[in-house]
């Protein structure tokens, strides 16, 4: 059977499966809608948030990452793994002990104050819409070249696949349809994996594959190491990143992680405070799963392709170079007119995305729209094509192929799910029935709710079509985001009793505010006004990803100076900020 037809059939079967969970699971009162009605077990909810966390950014970005910037690529495992383990101990049960669905419910309360409540309510949308264009953009992409349709059609197909389970089954049904996405995920991971590793070094589990020896008995990292200079690239396994940069990318991807608002509400999906601890520690075993895999799997794909189309006549480039050419992720120009594809350092194009026209070249190719006529490079690659393809350039069986295609959108839509169910929790129960409307029935909040989805599945969709710069970019942007707003006023609300309500709200309004000065100064530009500056002029040579750990600081620094120059919080919040941090049954037994 051909690919598409495989892919229809996986893709068919799996969306079956969602549905149908997201119909069994509807939500019945907003308790089910928010927290799945509190009662999933510990292991379901590690897969659940396994999945959720595990994005289109982990699934097809990350290992396209690492196997373009080879180890500077490690930042984002590092970050990504560490900041889970954050989020397991300083965070989860602390704010389960509290006892509140959503972040700016818990800033809510621990602050005293609807002021503080709304800053977080603002940071929590733009932290989701940041990371839910990412998503949208991985769906568009996978739906693209599998469905044959162009990218925004993609966009919208995925926006109606969220919309039916998110809307109907609110947390609960995404809990669920989030446990058969885990599984479809990590196989469809795994499997082109072990058939690849087993290929290429003769051993199946590719995490020793990838230190393993080739054929000849030369290392795969040694061999790919000489490919990546003879082309002109740095070593494939030394880094370019300075040491700052490097901790400060991985420290903001870390305490971004632990603010994240859609992983942090799972927590409040199970029973009791120790079924919080027990399903972090199965989420992690599971997410490493993946994390442990993604840079062998960027090795065996930047090998593959290297090998397979440097140099080569276009005459004679496989299948799969072809197919991919369609949907404009992959392209060639002829620059020295002698029909084969050079492959060196360099971009081959100037300005960001390579728009096609459809013009042909003398040799049949696709005509990149400006090309870079500095450098000698004639391929355009992009990064978020390596997992997808890799099956294809290893010319696996078609069956594993559209699995792949299977599993990013699981891994896509999971996550999308799950950041949409935040912003409508942000706006029905912290703006409308905290603040704006307080006697609203329990009927009426669950409407505003999936009113409130389906607006943002629109903004999402169009932030999907209107991308900015490649999924896990935009990605790496909402964790800094959520590191310079979130992370400080969680923490110094369980930590530091003295925290007060001014302290938090100029904290959190001071780092956000910076945080997205910087974006739009050194990553976006603002269109017509001016373009993003040179990494020349970054401030202390810290790149726009990295700069979620300076504005973090800066963020710590007013909060505890604002909130020492103004009066302490009232006598009973800081009762509370003691109980939440005794754990439940100490002391009892010395009282009588």
């Amino acid at each position: 059977m051909s690919v598409q037809t495989w892919t229809w059939i996986l893709v068919g079967v799996t969306f079956a499966l969602y549905f149908g969970i997201a119909i069994w699971a509807r939500a019945g009162s907003t308790k089910d809608f928010y927290v799945a009605g509190g009662g999933v077990s510990p292991l379901a909810n590690g897969m659940a948030t396994a999945a959720d966390w595990m994005s289109a950014a982990s699934f097809i970005s990350m290992a396209g990452i690492i196997s373009f910037a080879g180890y500077d690529g490690s930042v984002y495992l590092m970050g990504w793994t560490g900041g889970y383990v954050l989020l397991a101990l300083l965070l989860a049960p602390y704010l389960r002990k509290f006892g509140k669905f959503t972040v700016p419910d818990f800033i809510g309360d621990r602050y005293y104050s609807n002021g503080a409540r709304t800053v977080a309510v603002i940071c929590a949308l733009i932290v989701s819409f940041t990371y839910v264009a990412g998503q949208m953009r991985g769906v568009g992409i996978v739906f693209s070249q599998f469905l044959q349709v162009d990218i925004n059609t993609g966009v919208v197909i995925g926006m109606a696949v969220v919309l039916v389970f998110a809307f109907l089954g609110g947390m609960k049904g995404i809990t669920y349809t989030q446990v058969a996405q885990y599984c479809v995920l990590i196989f469809a991971f795994m499997v082109p994996a072990f058939f690849i590793s087993m290929q290429m070094t003769g051993n199946p589990i590719p995490q020793i594959g990838m230190g393993g020896k080739l054929e000849g008995g030369m290392y795969l990292l040694d061999k790919l190491d000489t490919l990546h200079t003879e082309l002109g690239f740095n070593e494939y396994t030394s880094g370019t990143k300075s040491t700052w940069d490097v901790f400060a990318i991985t420290l903001a991807l870390m305490v971004g992680t632990a603010g994240l608002p859609h992983v942090i509400v799972r927590f409040f999906t199970v029973p009791k405070v120790k079924d919080a601890r027990k399903s972090a520690g199965y989420a992690l075993f599971l997410i490493a799963i993946l994390y442990t895999t993604a840079p062998a799997i960027s090795v065996f794909a930047r090998t593959n392709l290297i090998d397979t189309v440097s140099n080569t006549k276009y005459t004679e480039v496989p299948e799969w170079f072809k197919n991919w050419e369609n949907t404009g992720l992959i392209g060639w120009s002829d620059k020295n007119g002698d029909g084969k594809i050079q492959y060196v350092a360099g971009s081959a194009i100037e300005g960001k995305n390579p728009l096609f026209s459809d013009g042909r070249g003398t040799h049949g190719e696709r005509v990149l729209k400006n090309v870079n006529a500095n450098t000698e490079n004639e391929l355009y690659v992009d990064r978020d094509i390596m997992v997808l393809a890799n099956p294809e350039i290893a010319k696996l069986p078609n069956w594993v192929i559209a699995l792949v295609a299977a599993g990013g959108l699981a891994a896509a839509l999971s996550t999308a799910a799950g950041l949409l169910l935040v912003i409508s929790t942000s706006i029905s129960h912290d703006l409308i029935k905290k603040q704006l409307k307080p006697d609203i029935s329990e009927k009426g909040e669950l409407w505003a709710a999936r009113l409130a989805i389906l607006v943002a599945i629109i903004i999402a969709g169009l932030f999907g079509i209107y991308p900015p710069g490649f999924v896990a970019a935009v990605v790496a942007l909402a964790f800094g985001l959520a590191a310079a707003s979130f992370f400080p006023a969680i923490i110094l609300g369980i930590f530091d009793k003295r925290m007060n309500k001014q302290g938090a709200i100029s904290g959190m309004v001071v780092g956000i505010v910076l945080m997205l000065f910087y974006m739009v100064r050194y990553k976006t530009g603002l269109i017509g006004v001016f373009e993003p500056r040179p990494s020349s002029e970054w401030w202390f040579g810290t790149s726009p990803e990295g700069f979620g750990t300076v504005a973090m600081i800066v963020n710590v620094v007013v909060s505890v100076v604002v909130s020492r120059l103004t009066p302490p919080p009232p006598q009973e919040v800081q009762e509370i900020v003691e109980h939440i941090r005794i754990p439940s049954g100490a002391g009892e037994a010395t009282h009588h």
